[in-house]
């Protein structure tokens, strides 16, 4: 339901950083990619995040996000879509692809550099509902956050972090970590497999 290997390997990269084990620290980590995942991660344990997968939360390149349930029934019963058409519209034709044409997040950054107003008023309204699921994992770790880790493509940008940072500062200290380590993170785990560190779980 979330991006969970990058998430994971980002904290405990973090924990190295800073000398502490990835156990002892309260963290927010935030995955900024085609959906977008923020979790609340308490003591070596992700407690709570959204629904990426399945379209919760904010919007995102090619995701709606969290939407208003009764509008989207109405749509869903209106008899212009079928349930494969419906769903490609929330997840993998919505967010920025349905407001701009592109679900490439580069792309949008230029434009907004370039002075495309619109670009830039719906790329912000992006970030500010990141913020808010930022401010929603807050309260899940009671406020005690040692740090906000923001991962993933778009964490390459400095404009679109740079708003998360005005909207969310005041919760914790910002880390960037860009990029998705998604295979460094599978190598990572099956190491401390074979140091002991870990033993394998079946599901």
């Amino acid at each position: 339901m979330f991006h969970a290997l990058n998430q994971k390997a980002t904290a405990r990269r973090h924990a190295i950083a800073v000398g502490k084990k990835y156990e002892e620290l309260s963290l927010i980590v935030v995955h900024l990619g085609g959906g977008i995942s923020i979790g609340a991660h308490r003591n070596g344990r992700v407690v709570d995040v959204n629904h990426a997968i399945g379209g919760e939360g904010p919007f995102s390149p090619e995701r709606t996000g969290s939407i208003p349930i009764i509008d989207a029934v109405r749509l869903a019963y209106s008899g212009k879509y079928s349930e494969k058409e419906f769903t490609k519209m929330l997840i993998g034709q919505g967010g920025l692809a349905a407001h701009l044409g592109t679900n490439n997040a580069y792309e949008v950054e230029q434009r907004v550099k370039n002075g495309d107003s619109h670009a830039a008023l719906i790329y912000e309204a992006m970030a500010f509902q990141v913020a808010k699921f930022i401010g929603t994992m807050a309260v899940v770790l009671k406020g005690n956050v040692d740090g906000i880790l923001i991962t993933g493509g778009i964490a390459y940008d400095k404009w679109f972090v740079g708003k998360l940072r005005e909207y969310a500062s005041w919760v914790g200290p910002f880390f960037i970590y860009p990029g998705e380590n998604e295979m460094e993170a599978l190598a990572m785990n099956a190491w401390r497999v074979i140091q002991g560190e870990v033993k394998v779980k079946e599901y």
